[in-house]
């Protein structure tokens, strides 16, 4: 009896140490860059956004946060950097809502940003879980949080992450672990922060951006079988109270803090799918955005900007992969024209631009194949 006490004893105290172990090489390591900037080993960067961009906030020399969904994704911090003189930080999420989005702003705002550019889609205010109760981002993290740091020092994920990093960092085995690293089990593999969520810079545009493929998209979402989904989530009520609280609100609270706000360029057969197979939702669109742009007028530190009417651009169809993701020569036209301050919202006239899509959507025939 004794001697199993004694076992057990043992194996407690040896998993203790295990755990304390880990717990202190994840510290020590720092994969997130949570507590400091990478000096033991060098940086390595995730593309899961929605934790990278805790560690980001903290380690990284920024005075812009660049803030969007998927439509904002692919843009490179240097490509930023040069179009509109600033030193930003891109913090876009894919799929992310206005909760997620206005936590990560409010850090970032925290932490040095005095100007925000921020991609606004009628999408991201969607009615979803409060802020609080979020699955798929930690507050407790972005805050830390004593259970946010507990949670990161003690994540087996974590250890592991730090212990390739710590491998990586030896001389012998770096350039062959750096090559290795987009074929292994470890997230923080990228080397550059430029790189998050990047396209390649040898990606083949043609191919993965042309108008076969935009109207094949639109045929799929309008399909009856799958049309539903246009309007999915989609209530104005709920959207408008999104908008004033996370969007509004986050405003309001920092005057000194400059917002770029933009209507992404969609390619006008997205309209058109709501249009042809969910009117109803054209409709909540179409109000809310003209909520968004009558009350953003309103506020002294907000320049809107409507991309959503360049025709030469949005009937374009070789500019799309899909009836709303842009090419990477769009991200770069975006840039010119947030630099140049082209298609700027007049605040005496908000609606204007927005006229000017609706008759668009209306007056469009689709492409016959």
């Amino acid at each position: 009896m004794r001697r199993a006490f004694t076992s057990l004893k043992r194996l407690i105290l040896a998993s203790i140490t295990c755990v304390l172990g880990a717990a202190a090489l994840t510290y020590l390591v720092d994969p997130l860059q949570l507590f400091r900037p990478s000096r033991l080993v060098a940086a390595g960067y995730s593309e899961d956004t929605r934790v990278q961009n805790a560690g980001l906030i903290r380690s990284q020399l920024f005075d812009t946060a660049f803030m969007g969904t998927s439509l904002a994704i692919h843009f490179r911090q240097s490509d930023i950097d040069r179009a509109l003189g600033v030193r930003s930080l891109k913090l876009a999420m894919t799929g992310s809502n206005s909760r997620q989005q206005g936590l990560v702003l409010e850090q970032a705002i925290d932490h040095g940003a005095r100007r925000v550019i921020w991609e606004m889609d009628d999408f991201i205010f969607v009615d979803a879980a409060d802020i609080e109760a979020d699955p798929y981002l930690s507050v407790d993290l972005y805050r830390r949080t004593t259970k946010g740091i507990a949670s990161y020092l003690f994540s087996a994920a974590m250890a592991k992450e730090s212990l390739f990093g710590l491998l990586r960092s030896i001389p012998p085995l770096r350039d062959p672990l750096t090559r290795a690293a987009p074929y292994l089990p470890v997230k923080f593999a990228l080397s550059d922060v430029d790189d998050i969520y990047a396209l390649p810079r040898n990606f083949d545009v043609a191919r993965g951006y042309n108008a076969q493929r935009t109207l094949a998209a639109f045929a799929y979402i309008t399909d009856p079988a799958r049309s539903r989904f246009l309007g999915e989530g989609y209530g104005y009520e709920a959207m408008v109270r999104h908008f004033e609280q996370d969007a509004v609100a986050l405003i309001t609270r920092h005057p000194d803090v400059t917002f770029d706000i933009y209507f992404p360029p969609y390619s006008i057969l997205q309209f058109v799918a709501m249009r042809d197979a969910s009117p109803e939702t054209l409709k909540i669109v179409t109000d809310l955005t003209a909520h968004i742009a009558q009350r953003l007028s309103q506020l002294s530190n907000v320049r809107l900007h409507d991309f959503r009417a360049i025709k030469a651009v949005t009937h374009d169809l070789d500019n799309y992969a899909d009836v709303i993701h842009h090419s990477p020569a769009v991200d770069a036209m975006v840039l010119g024209w947030l630099a140049r301050g082209e298609y700027r919202v007049d605040p005496n006239a908000p609606l204007v631009s927005l006229e000017e899509l609706k008759a668009q959507v209306e007056a469009y025939r689709v492409p016959q194949p």
